[in-house]
């Protein structure tokens, strides 16, 4: 339920996510009732003898400049006609807002802007669209508005040193309201502001330092405001409602222990709630909570992760959907009979718009609903799917560059035991076509962030890239990565690069089984917190590795909690000690006190202006390393944060992380280069 500290998909770059509980970059990622998600899991393997590799003699050899052709897709909202769709792209380089068509056709630059744009909320009046911008991703944000009608944009709030996330409109289009944090404050208020007078309205004031307001959603006569009030670690979180001229919050909520409870959507009566909630079973699930009685009623009881949408605009359906070991679909539930059914989409990752506005993916009619659509061969795309027909309409379209979906791999979905028997460990395994079986073959282990963020069957034209050069990667889902449950996610707790440092090497032992790879010829990488656990690897068990890419990653928990963002320190202290009670821990769960460890040789790659590992975490690797006369090879791009959105340094990170790769790490001959 708490969202990721970083955006939540190579395609998607969003603010602080409220709950800064993570680190999440996506470079490796594959990004993201009822017992009906449950029948559809897909049978993971379990042996490795069993991955294979296809036979493709016509596959066509990549770039990286080819592959970042591809555009990057982000979120989208319905006009409030219903004929356009307002998105976010890096069509020009730069992710800024476009306007399409409903049916599909050539989009037409909004923004021109050098800076990125996030969470669109189109008012409900139509002559502007609310966004969110901050400058080469320091993440203090600033609430604008730019008009449909000629392009004219508004910084509402202007305040450099104060970050404004979020933008939900009033339902008569005069207010909205957003989350606000101080940049040196741990935690965020709810704020609403008059956009024509710029008047501010504080809508919640004094809330304790461990306790953060998000998710602001307006009742649709306008005169309350709904929202979540989630712990700093991520573990606790109640909804409230409260008077949209401000004043005392009523939890609806209140609970023993720890559970999460977050409102997504309010019926049009605002007599009910559409909520997620671990409560019942500790697995999320949606449910509706009656407002009056604070009662709830499950809508789903899954042992997966369900995450609650919207109602439609007549309040007769609701949308949610359940993610299954990474793959991702969209259920409909039909509130008069009580009736739920998936959508008829592509396997994937299938998400909904507007998750961060409280939009709803409905279209106005009800005949439409609005959805994101990736797989590991499909970047993200914004689709329509038509409740009449019953069928999608892809309405952008960012696979190109000559490439084609049948040159690029779909994951083996796998399963192995943690070393200490504790857990089963999801995985996805990318295989090179034409690869044989001859134990000469190089293979990457690719670290997620967040920690609880998950590795999903979506699209990442890194990895793409690496296997079309004949590289095998594994994706592992680590204890405490998110997905599985409360009690999986709680299980690194305390023991951040413990035990989920554990699963990490037994990814890599598991690939060795297969047959393919050289034991010599294993790299590790990950950004954020997998650039910390890559460190940790390289470490703590240096013998395994003949290569390390540590991407925007933090290595000393002493110097990052001293540097990093409030909010950000708050869930550190939260989740794995204080720097003073719990020093003995922090040292030695410090990869930075290990550098003497080092085997491998080290790409680090940082932002400059990162709120949330700084660049001097990855600067302290490369002096120390350097000092013991390691190899390592330090690149700090100035002008972005916490991973890379302009174009230009994506193409160049990535061509030196595989150019470090094929120098330290050559990949066997496997049929799919010209080499």
């Amino acid at each position: 339920m708490s969202a990721t500290h970083h955006g939540g998909t190579e395609t998607r770059s969003k603010a602080m996510n409220f709950c800064p509980s993570m680190r999440a970059v996506i470079f490796f990622l594959l990004a993201t009732g009822c017992c009906l998600a449950q029948d559809r899991a897909t049978a993971a393997i379990t042996d490795p003898a069993q991955i294979t590799s296809k036979q493709n003699p016509l596959v066509q050899p990549f770039t990286i400049e080819k592959l970042y052709m591809t555009h990057a897709t982000g979120d989208g909202t319905w006009s409030p006609d219903d004929k356009q769709v307002a998105f976010v792209t890096n069509i020009s380089g730069r992710q800024n807002i476009w306007i399409v068509s409903s049916q599909g056709g050539w989009p037409t630059q909004l923004t021109v802007s050098n800076q990125r744009q996030v969470n669109l909320s189109w008012s409900p009046k139509g002559r502007w669209i609310a966004y969110n911008s901050d400058y080469d991703g320091n993440e203090q944000w600033d609430l604008f508005l730019v008009s449909t009608e000629n392009g004219q944009v508004v910084n509402l709030t202007n305040t450099p040193e104060v970050a404004e996330e979020g933008a939900a409109w009033s339902p008569d289009g005069e207010k909205i309201a957003y989350s606000v944090k101080p940049k040196r404050s741990p935690n965020y208020e709810i704020d609403t502001i008059d956009i024509l007078t710029k008047k501010v309205t504080h809508i919640t004031t004094n809330t304790p330092a461990l306790l953060s307001n998000v998710f602001s959603i307006w009742s649709k006569d306008g005169k309350s405001i709904v929202f979540t009030q989630q712990r700093a670690d991520g573990k606790d979180a109640n909804i409230f409602i409260v008077n949209a001229a401000g004043g005392p919050a009523t939890n609806l909520t209140p609970h023993q222990g720890e559970h999460n409870f977050q409102a997504t959507d309010i019926s049009p009566d605002g007599k009910t709630l559409l909520i997620t909630s671990n409560a019942g079973n500790g697995y999320q699930n949606a449910a509706l909570l009656d407002v009056a009685t604070k009662k709830i009623s499950w809508l789903t009881r899954d042992k997966w992760e369900v995450n609650s949408g919207s109602f439609s605009r007549d309040g007769k359906r609701v949308i949610w959907t359940a993610n299954v070991d990474g793959n991702q679909e969209i259920f409909v539930y039909d509130l008069t009979i009580k009736q739920a059914h998936a959508l008829p989409l592509a396997a994937g990752t299938n998400s909904l718009t507007g998750a961060e506005t409280a939009e709803s993916g409905f279209s106005h009619d009800g005949a439409r609903l609005l959805y994101r659509h990736e797989a590991a061969n499909a970047p993200n795309d914004l689709w329509a799917f038509d409740f009449a027909t019953q069928k999608p309409l892809q309405i952008t379209h960012s696979l190109v560059g000559g490439l084609r979906s049948e040159d690029m791999v779909e994951p083996f979905l796998v399963h192995y035991p943690s070393k200490d028997g504790k857990w089963q460990i999801s995985a996805f395994v990318f295989v090179p076509y034409n690869a044989e079986r001859n134990r000469q073959n190089a293979a990457l282990v690719a670290i997620h962030g967040g920690p609880d963020d998950q590795a999903r069957n979506a699209f990442s034209r890194n990895i793409q890239y690496l296997v079309n050069q004949g590289y095998f990667v594994i994706a592992p889902n680590y204890r405490g990565s998110s997905g599985y449950g409360k009690e999986f996610e709680d299980a690194d707790r305390f023991d951040m690069g413990g035990g989920d440092l554990e699963d990490v090497i037994a990814a890599a032992e598991w690939m060795k089984k297969t047959g393919f790879i050289d034991p010599k010829k294993m790299a590790v990488a990950g950004g954020s917190y997998g650039g910390y656990l890559t460190m940790m690897a390289v470490t703590k068990a240096p013998d395994l590795w003949a290569a390390g890419v540590p991407i925007v990653p933090f290595v000393n928990w002493f110097t990052e909690i001293e540097n990093e963002d409030a909010a950000l320190r708050e869930y550190d202290i939260a989740t794995m000690g204080d720097p003073v009670k719990d020093k003995a821990r922090l040292q030695e769960r410090s990869p930075i006190n290990f550098v003497d460890r080092i085997k491998a040789p080290l790409l680090l790659l940082a932002g400059g202006n990162d709120p949330r590992c700084p660049r001097t975490e990855a600067e302290q690797v490369a002096s120390a390393v350097k000092k013991r006369n390691g190899v390592v090879e330090l690149k700090v791009y100035e002008n972005e944060g916490h991973g890379f959105v302009k174009v230009e340094n994506q193409i160049d990170a990535y061509t030196r992380l595989a150019e470090f790769l094929k120098k330290y790490v050559p990949p066997a001959k496997c049929g799919c280069n010209l080499e």
